[in-house]
């Protein structure tokens, strides 16, 4: 029976090879499976029957029984008319039926006084119900109990020239499912779905298409959703199960002087109680003989650093090197000079490596690598170039939305003997179903608590025209001796018409704040450049920082007590929320002032109410996952996941994600070398989706 799933497109009866090549272009429609598994993006409910009287201009697609009592033509043009038939359905109330295109077929088609059900979506013209261009079915050869609900499929602007509308696919797929007259294989054991109440693969591909009811639907769509997300999870489980029996970790089973020492001398402020248990969670893995995969996350400014840099201490004192790799080398500069400030007047020699590090300074640090007198390597990609080769690297930290891929884990773990522990940071916090699903492979560690003393940002929305008056704001905190970010946005789509908003905002700005120094950042900048205006900030030289969203990680000035955001409403919430960690980080009461014009959009006002409402990073990450869906959240853009599921939905779909991840669990737990005859079916049908265009390789 797969093999007719497989069977091309162009052999459904009523399809050919130039509607073929639509599909396939299009809609990605290639074979008979491609279709069944096109699933509609709605349904409407052709088994009731309206009233005139009930109808409203609000109300979606309806139906009506009824018949015609008269038609009138207007005259739109010399060669256009428009054609009305006057609808009634016998109880005294009347509708019009409207044809802009096609009306003098409709008067040559539909009898006056003959029963007719009309279909379509009732507006209000005139003060008078009113559908446009409607189905229309002679009444006594429709079947209404026997339609259900009626499945509508997207179609685009060039299909829909070529004749084929959500109709046409609807149409397709009726004569598919009519050629399939034996079941479809199943592709779930049966102890999972009699377990979870299950509909059969069989009857969830038919039903999602032709459902009777809205139960049926819900069912079907439960299944369906079900299986695509446990066959992402079962492969996620399966593949860091084999990961931790093919890869022994070091055993770090001591914790000795410079962990100690450090607690006792150089601990800055107590540990929260979340950066205690994140601690007892490493150590945990550390001394558990398998290799540490741990994702860390949490809020700007919660303490990740710190946890990271205990760490590493713990590798030390096992006789182990460790380095921490960060996407930009200002940010690779700042974690030196933290953990530098961290290790004052410990005998702990730590090195920097970027791009930047040549000659005969960076054969020094090669050399100390390799000979273990460096001990804690802070660094960019530089640190996995074949050129840098460790004593005994036994622990890697990645900061900040860089997550190893294959050839990048491949690189560190050569360094090594065994591969080392690995500590991935985040402070874009991901809720807890996208995790799962992105970042499955790795054990979840959260630090949910800001260390002591720190005060939350004040949040504010103000209109574009108060603008005036939030310059003196910004006057009198640079007065003050703070210094302001100022964000212009810069999207792909617009990036000439946003880099000019911003170099003429600037130049404004320059002239608005004529008595103090500005610097100025976008990513069109050469590195260098980028790199020295933002040093003449970080240093103090400049008041004001004008930028784009390169300013979003990690920048640390805790002098910095303002970030304006101009026009607000075209950030996502995540990006706020990262903009808005960018102050925050001293004593001092900071600001983040939102700015936006007066129209704004439903969805938008949300986001910027939640802003304004909460600084918990979660709960904004959660608001914006249910706002934006996965595929725009940050960093899952490139993951491949968010737009291979075919029906399910993680922002909404969060049970069904536990409940899959909780089966595959039991499954890997199970059988984790794949080899029990139980699970066959399982481990065969991962095989085939692997050969599809689905990315896995990504997903893992």
């Amino acid at each position: 029976m797969n093999d007719i799933l497989q069977q091309d497109i162009q052999y459904l009866p009523g399809v050919g090879p130039q509607r073929k090549k639509m599909l396939g272009e299009e809609l990605g429609i290639m074979t008979y499976g491609d279709l069944l598994q096109y699933y509609p993006y709605k349904h409407v409910d052709r088994s009731r029957l309206y009233a005139i009287r009930e109808l409203t201009g609000d109300m979606p697609f309806v139906q009506v029984k009824g018949h015609i009592l008269s038609f009138e033509t207007f005259k739109m043009s010399a060669r256009k008319e428009r054609v009305v038939a006057h609808f009634t359905d016998g109880t005294g109330k009347v509708m019009d039926l409207t044809w802009f295109n096609g009306g003098k077929y409709a008067k040559q088609s539909y009898t006056i006084g003959k029963e007719y059900i009309i279909f379509g979506r009732p507006n209000v013209y005139n003060g008078r119900i009113n559908v446009t261009h409607p189905d229309i079915d002679a009444a006594d050869k429709l079947e209404l109990s026997a339609m259900g609900m009626q499945p509508y499929y997207n179609t685009t602007e060039k299909m829909k020239k070529m004749g084929l509308n959500s109709r046409s696919v609807d149409r397709f797929v009726k004569t598919l499912l009519s050629v399939i007259k034996e079941p479809l294989p199943e592709t779930l054991p049966d102890f999972i779905t009699q377990k979870l109440h299950l509909m059969s693969r069989d009857e969830a591909l038919r039903k999602i298409h032709y459902p009777q009811n809205a139960k049926e639907l819900e069912r079907a769509r439960v299944r369906l959703k079900f299986e695509e997300l446990f066959y992402v999870q079962l492969n996620i489980l399966r593949y860091a199960s084999d990961q931790r029996r093919k890869y022994r970790g070091y055993v770090f089973s001591r914790v000795g002087d410079h962990f100690n020492n450090f607690y006792k001398d150089n601990l800055p402020f107590p540990l929260t109680e979340a950066q205690k248990r994140v601690i007892r969670e490493i150590r945990k893995d550390m001394g558990s003989g398998r290799q540490m995969n741990r994702l860390l996350q949490g809020d700007v400014g919660s303490g990740k650093t710190l946890v990271a840099l205990m760490s590493m201490l713990i590798a030390l004192d096992n006789g182990f090197q460790a380095c921490i790799m960060a996407p930009t080398e200002i940010l690779a500069e700042q974690h030196l000079q933290t953990i530098m400030a961290f290790l004052k007047g410990m005998d702990i020699r730590v090195a920097l490596l970027t791009g930047i590090v040549k000659g005969k300074r960076r054969q020094e640090i090669l050399d100390g690598l390799l000979d273990g007198t460096v001990q804690i390597l802070v660094g960019t990609h530089a640190v996995i170039e074949d050129t840098v080769q460790f004593a005994h690297l036994g622990m890697v930290v990645v900061d900040e939305q860089h997550r190893f891929g294959v050839a990048q884990r491949a690189k560190l773990w050569s360094k090594s003997q065994n591969p080392p522990h690995v500590l991935v940071m985040t402070a874009t916090p991901i809720p807890r179903t996208l995790a799962m699903t992105l970042y499955g492979d790795l054990d979840v560690s959260v630090i949910d608590e800001l260390p002591p003393g720190r005060k939350p940002v004040v949040t504010q929305h103000v209109f574009d025209r108060s603008l005036p008056s939030l310059y003196n704001s910004i006057r009198n905190q640079i007065h003050q001796g703070r210094q302001v970010y100022i964000v212009f946005p810069l999207i792909e789509e617009s990036e000439k018409i946003d880099l000019k908003n911003l170099e003429d905002g600037y130049e404004v700005l320059r002239q608005v704040f004529p008595e103090f120094r500005l610097s100025k950042v976008h990513g069109k900048m050469k590195p260098a450049d980028k790199e020295a205006e933002m040093q003449q900030f970080v240093s103090g030289e400049t008041q004001i920082l004008v930028a784009t969203t390169v300013i979003e990680v990690g920048v640390n000035v805790p002098n910095a007590s303002v970030m304006v955001i101009l026009e607000a409403q075209r950030f996502g919430l995540s990006q706020l929320h990262q903009l808005r960690g960018r102050v925050g980080r001293g004593a001092d009461q900071s600001y983040c002032i939102l700015v936006t014009g007066y129209k704004l959009a439903e969805d938008t006002k949300k986001r910027i109410d939640i802003m304004c409402e909460t600084n918990d990073g979660f709960r904004i990450a959660e608001a914006d996952l249910k706002l934006r869906g996965p595929g725009d959240l940050e960093g899952t853009q490139q993951s491949g996941m968010a737009f291979d599921l075919k029906i399910a939905d993680i922002a909404r779909d969060g049970q069904l994600v536990q409940m899959a991840r909780d089966e595959a669990q039991v499954i890997i737990d199970d059988d984790p070398t794949c080899e029990n005859p139980r699970y066959v079916l399982l481990w065969k049908r991962l095989q085939e989706l692997k050969k599809t265009n689905i990315n896995w390789g990504v997903i893992s």
